[in-house]
């Protein structure tokens, strides 16, 4: 943009010092002058209004090349931003495509609406890799100025799920507007993954039971649960108060995080007690979610750990990472 102002600059310069060397060498009328400053510089070959003097001559020379040289360096100017640009686009959506075919084991986000913004965020602070599908052009540059991974499409169309690695995906969050093409996303993400994790955005209460019919292993409506939160803000202010201190993505001093027993690791098969998990400084396990789907609250430290298990732990955010180093498969016994 600097190079075209520039330009911008001489090719102004240089139209006033013709309009003003015509007129005083030539006496030409200002509209005279004007006019042959124009049919000089654009080199159209008009007629001049009178007949040239020997000086006039001579500036007309001047005039003709500088306006050339003025007007082929805003010509290469204009050129090559455009140039740039499309190699930029080009290139840039290259390594993007790259970056998205390397991923597995990442989450789509079909939509960047407020929602949808909303679950990037919290995914980035993790951080875990995902990609974000949006077609509309105000929210792909949203996307981009987040710095996010970005798939330039509609949700709803399989070959941009396909696109996004919809059939190495973790999980997907359907985020759409409206909830018919969030049906729609759900139906063909299960159909290519039948194992992806699908959480749904619920537009009115209605659609919730459409969502879990069509696929949607949770199933969220924003409205309601925005409802609940304000009343329980009411009724029980020092409870959202720890939770939301637990769950924000920004908060340092309390996390709560789920922890994933992988099959092989130094936890599998024996207690909370003898696992250690239990010894960890800062850190409590609140809550065991077994495989089969039971959960146990506030488990002993009798209680057997197994392959699968979703421990659910609360504490800070530092002194979550060791208990996830614990359940490691290469972690020591």
């Amino acid at each position: 943009m600097a190079r075209l102002g520039v330009a911008g600059l001489f090719l102004a310069a240089v139209v006033i010092i013709g309009i003003a060397g015509y007129h005083f060498l030539e006496g030409y009328t200002w509209l005279e002058a004007f006019y042959m400053t124009i049919i000089t510089i654009s080199t159209v070959g008009f007629r001049e209004v009178r007949p040239l003097s020997p000086a006039g001559m001579i500036f007309t020379i001047g005039l003709l090349f500088a306006g050339l040289g003025v007007v082929l360096y805003t010509a290469g100017t204009v050129t090559a931003k455009i140039v740039e640009g499309e190699f930029q686009q080009f290139f840039g959506r290259k390594r993007m495509e790259k970056r998205i075919a390397a991923l597995a084991k990442h989450y789509l986000v079909c939509g960047y609406g407020r929602i949808g913004e909303v679950v990037c965020r919290e995914l980035a602070s993790k951080p875990v890799p995902f990609v974000v599908i949006e077609r509309k052009e105000e929210r792909v540059r949203k996307v981009e100025e987040a710095g996010h991974l970005l798939l330039k499409g509609d949700a709803t169309d399989e070959k941009a799920l396909l696109a996004a690695g919809v059939m190495k995906a973790k999980g997907l969050f359907a985020t759409l507007p409206v909830d018919a093409d969030n049906v729609f996303v759900i139906l063909t993400a299960k159909d290519l993954n039948p194992s992806i994790f699908v959480v749904a955005r619920a537009e009115t209460e209605r659609s919730e039971r459409t969502l879990a019919h069509a696929g949607a292993d949770k199933v969220i409506s924003p409205y309601a649960m925005g409802g609940h939160r304000m009343a329980q803000a009411a009724l029980r202010p020092a409870v959202v108060d720890i939770i939301e201190l637990a769950t924000h993505y920004q908060s340092l001093e309390l996390q709560l995080e789920e922890i994933v027993v992988p099959a092989g690791s130094p936890c599998e098969g024996v207690t909370l007690r003898d696992s250690g998990l239990c010894q960890e400084p800062g850190a409590i396990v609140v809550a065991i979610k077994r495989a089969s789907g039971g959960m146990i609250f506030n488990p002993s430290t009798d209680e057997k750990i197994e392959a699968g298990d979703h421990l659910v732990a609360l504490g800070e955010a530092i002194r979550l990472r060791g208990l996830e180093r614990r359940v490691e498969p290469s972690a020591p016994r």
